[in-house]
């Protein structure tokens, strides 16, 4: 499939005029959530809501890290989702979880988010 980079705009889900823009994340649909590190979060006063959850690393190697709330802009699209506050030597990544909300699939051929659609009702 390949990788590929996209830029997001993090809002604080509570103050929306603090937010920031991230230039570079890679889009990883291996990994539910979405990772920014934790001095960019902490700038916009996003809160630590979840504390010591534990991840595995593609390596297998258990760490944790906390998780807090923020609202995610790709272009036209956004929504909120949990983010990861990352450490150091942390990748910054582009989740599927916030995919799924944003609603854009991976176009693997173009490596590029594409609209993933209609939302499938019941």
């Amino acid at each position: 499939m390949g990788t590929f980079h996209t830029k997001c705009l993090i809002e604080n889900h509570i103050d929306r005029k603090k937010s920031i823009v991230i230039p570079k994340l890679l889009v990883d649909t291996g990994s539910e959530y979405t990772w920014i590190p934790e001095n960019l979060l902490e700038k916009i006063a996003v809160t630590r809501e979840k504390k010591d959850l534990i991840f595995v690393m593609a390596n297998g190697q258990q760490i944790t890290r906390s998780v807090g709330f923020a609202v995610i802009h790709l272009d036209k699209y956004f929504t909120i989702d949990e983010i990861v506050f990352g450490e150091k030597g942390d990748l910054i990544l582009l989740g599927s979880r916030t995919l799924e909300g944003l609603n854009l699939a991976v176009d693997s051929r173009q490596k590029k988010l594409v609209a993933a659609g209609p939302f499938p009702a019941a």
